[in-house]
């Protein structure tokens, strides 16, 4: 099992900026790639950002140029910087990661971390 923590959320005006992150614990595993995905209310989840274990990332196409992922990976904490907000960026953002423990696959959600943006 892995457990993860999120921190970082909280209300923030437009053109604040935020950063969230995501720590994974646990024993056995080997991280395969990290993310994280939002959801907003009577919408579908989506795709923010991930980041495999080679380095290569991955966004969403309306936080390009805007938020930017990266990885601790001693630490195994992915971090999710927030620039430039706007008010379409309210959501419940989810921490999620890819891991392996011996040769299977698994995949881990956190709880969620709330944004919310607004003048």
């Amino acid at each position: 099992q892995v457990q993860l923590v999120e921190s970082g959320g909280g209300s923030a005006q437009p053109g604040d900026s935020l950063t969230l992150s995501c720590a994974a614990s646990g024993t056995g595993f080997e991280i395969r790639g990290m993310g994280w995905f939002r959801q907003a209310p009577g919408m579908q989840r989506e795709l923010v950002a991930n980041i495999h274990i080679s380095g290569d990332t991955n966004y969403g196409d309306s936080v390009k140029g805007r938020f930017t992922i990266s990885r601790d990976g001693a630490q195994n904490t992915v971090y999710l910087q927030m620039n430039s907000l706007q008010p379409e960026d309210t959501a419940l953002y989810y921490c999620k990661v890819d891991f392996r423990v011996g040769t299977t696959g698994f995949v881990s959600w956190g709880q969620g971390t709330q944004v919310t943006v607004s003048s």
